[in-house]
């Protein structure tokens, strides 16, 4: 699974499983018009970035993304039936994927309050159970995820930070972690390492997000 994982920066996660699968891309400068389908978390400018998605989008993708935002024109460049708003903690059905959306939300922190419906994803693929967490803190419903690869954010100040996602990630006990969510806006390239330490060896975890 590892090797069908690419994360460009941030949060902007990249799939090639049968089908190609983003989430938030973001800084994706060359045009590669590849995806099939492109979950957005929220809109943050990191996380819905059109540019990036007008690079990566071609006839016939699909965009999945909370029915709270905003899509800033992309609602002008998608065909309706290639549209797909979601709610919080309800199981939808694309195509051949099933996925769950899951509340992405602050505690403690005024960036992603919980009213307004951001969400994380857990597709069910053939093969693997595949969170991606979003923008959120160490919740209740983060702590009831079951999957066999984990994404989430590590960088603190907007989200958890390294010690907090350590502990949500030995609480489920994927088979594999990635982190997320650091080393550009906020979060060293450091704490890649730091939660690598803290999580339970029997967990693999990759860090794709490195220092150039």
């Amino acid at each position: 699974m590892k090797d069908k994982i690419s994360i460009n920066t941030q949060s902007s996660i990249r799939l090639n499983l049968e089908k190609i699968f983003y989430f938030d891309p973001f800084q994706i400068k060359e045009e590669k018009h590849d995806a099939d389908y492109i979950f957005i978390t929220h809109d943050h400018y990191d996380h819905l970035d059109t540019s990036s998605i007008l690079n990566i989008k071609k006839e016939k993708t699909k965009l999945i993304y909370p029915k709270s935002i905003s899509l800033q024109g992309l609602e002008k460049v998608f065909t309706k039936e290639n549209l797909f708003p979601v709610e919080p903690m309800k199981t939808y059905q694309i195509d051949a994927y099933s996925f769950d959306t899951i509340p992405s939300y602050n505690l403690n922190k005024p960036f992603h309050p919980k009213e307004k419906n951001y969400v994380g994803y857990l597709l069910k693929d053939q093969e693997e159970t595949i969170y991606v967490a979003g923008d959120t803190d160490l919740t209740e419903e983060a702590k009831n995820i079951s999957c066999s690869v984990a994404f989430v954010p590590i960088g603190g100040f907007y989200t958890m930070d390294y010690v907090e996602a350590s502990t949500l990630i030995n609480i489920i006990h994927p088979k594999l972690v990635v982190p997320t969510h650091y080393g550009s806006i906020v979060g060293s390239f450091q704490d890649g390492e730091k939660f690598k330490d803290l999580i339970d060896p029997s967990i693999t975890c990759e860090l794709k997000i490195k220092e150039q």
